[in-house]
């Protein structure tokens, strides 16, 4: 992870804020962290109070600070843009997070008691946020992860250089000390939720993302060195790191995909010693939708960006990835981002030497979710479908939210949707 800032560096930035009446920031904070209060403890000196804000309403406040889209969501409202340059929100959040740990405040305490019983399936953002919630209202809360560590996409689909290990498990032993119960290597298999009934579960919330990476079916997609975003950035996280850095080091890598998980497996792929990296598009430069870091590190990785085009074919030799081929594209209808509106520019193809190939175009759930739960309502791509509030299912104690309700999103929003969840039940229990 990048250094962040030093005290002097986070009172400075504080004391640029011009502590608006309205607090713009606060109103695009999709989790409702609060900046403008914060920023203003912070202007005032008031650390411990800054601190005691953000925990009280987000408590992956450090996570959201490292990984948030400041510049699409709260950092874009702020006023200061129209004097200087935005208040760095991000970057206070995190420093405020951090000095907690460093000078020994929480003012996290455990208040779960024994009100009741919720299982939480899946410790990723929505997940590991309702639990915490609920664990303040003191409700028992008990996550099941079906990976050996919790954190979900936050450990392993986001590289260390961008949300280290150490900083993660830091929050997660915070939300762990509130009380919350967290089995990993806990699968649940058919009709879990209904089991979770039985064993005396008073509610249950889904919370388990997407994991079923989309590849793009062309010729040449079933070679050994052709995989998913997902499966890299997990081997490069957790997995098998020696393995994907001899399939990448010294060779020539193509990236499918335009957003910040493309541009997570193009740095890694820098990082792990590979020649050239190409990420390729469908997207233009000003339309590509990772954030403004992510291309910005890219960038300083001398990540070959191509936007507006499309691979048709993966070249093999010898049974081995040796090449793609692709053409320039155009949309046929305007602000209508989706391949079926894509056309091939006549003239533009082209042809890049590669050894591997990384498809980053998106998961979906995994087909196995609707047998977790036949009791509720899905959509035809298997997401669960929620009511009007988002979390509310078809039945009256099962909750649903973050990625598996939306699509993919952004974490901020994942953990908005776990602390609305945690009302919701907190309201169906009582």
């Amino acid at each position: 992870m990048k250094p962040n800032l030093t005290l002097a560096q986070a009172f400075a930035e504080a004391q640029r804020c011009l502590l608006c009446y309205d607090a713009p920031c606060s109103k695009e904070c999709p989790a409702k962290t609060d900046p403008g209060t914060f920023i203003r403890k912070l202007h005032l000196r008031n650390i411990k109070g800054a601190i005691r804000t953000i925990k009280k309403n987000n408590i992956l406040g450090g996570v959201c600070g490292v990984v948030c889209p400041v510049e699409k969501t709260c950092q874009k409202a702020c006023s200061t843009t129209e004097i200087s340059r935005p208040i760095e929100i991000g970057k206070l959040q995190r420093f405020l997070i951090e000095y907690g740990w460093e000078t020994g405040f929480n003012p996290l305490k455990n208040t779960s008691g024994k009100k009741a019983e919720v299982a939480i399936i899946g410790s990723g953002p929505a997940g590991l946020s309702c639990a915490a919630e609920l664990a303040k209202a003191g409700i028992n809360a008990t996550i099941f992860e079906k990976k050996e560590k919790p954190g979900g996409v936050l450990r392993y689909g986001i590289p260390e250089f961008r949300l280290s290990a150490k900083f993660l498990a830091r929050e997660i032993e915070d939300i762990k000390m509130l009380g919350v119960k967290i089995k990993c290597n806990s699968k649940i298999g058919a009709n879990g939720v209904k089991n979770f009934r039985k064993k005396g579960f008073n509610a249950v919330f889904i919370a388990t993302g997407l994991w079923n990476p989309y590849k793009i079916k062309i010729p040449g997609s079933d070679l050994k060195n052709v995989i998913t975003s997902l499966e890299f950035l997990e081997s490069v996280r957790n997995g098998n790191r020696k393995k994907i850095t001899l399939m990448v080091k010294n060779k020539n890598i193509a990236i499918i995909g335009g957003g910040s998980v493309a541009m997570d497996a193009a740095n890694s792929c820098k990082e792990l010693g590979s020649r050239k990296v190409y990420c390729l598009c469908l997207e233009s430069l000003a339309e590509i939708p990772a954030s403004k870091d992510d291309l910005e590190t890219a960038r300083d990785n001398f990540v070959i960006i191509k936007p507006q085009c499309q691979v048709k074919e993966i070249v093999a030799s010898a049974g081995q990835v040796a090449g793609i081929k692709g053409t320039e594209t155009e949309w046929v209808k305007p602000n209508l981002f989706i391949p079926s509106n894509v056309r091939e520019a006549s003239g533009t193809e082209f042809n890049l030497k590669v050894q591997a190939v990384i498809m980053a175009i998106g998961s979906g759930p995994d087909p196995e979710i609707k047998n977790l739960c036949p009791g509720i309502k899905y959509k035809s791509n298997n997401l669960i479908k929620a009511k009007k509030d988002g979390v509310s299912t078809a039945d009256k104690n099962i909750f649903a939210g973050g990625d598996i309700v939306r699509g993919p999103s952004l974490v901020v929003k994942a953990v908005q949707d776990g602390k609305e969840a945690a009302k919701k039940i907190i309201k169906c229990l009582n």
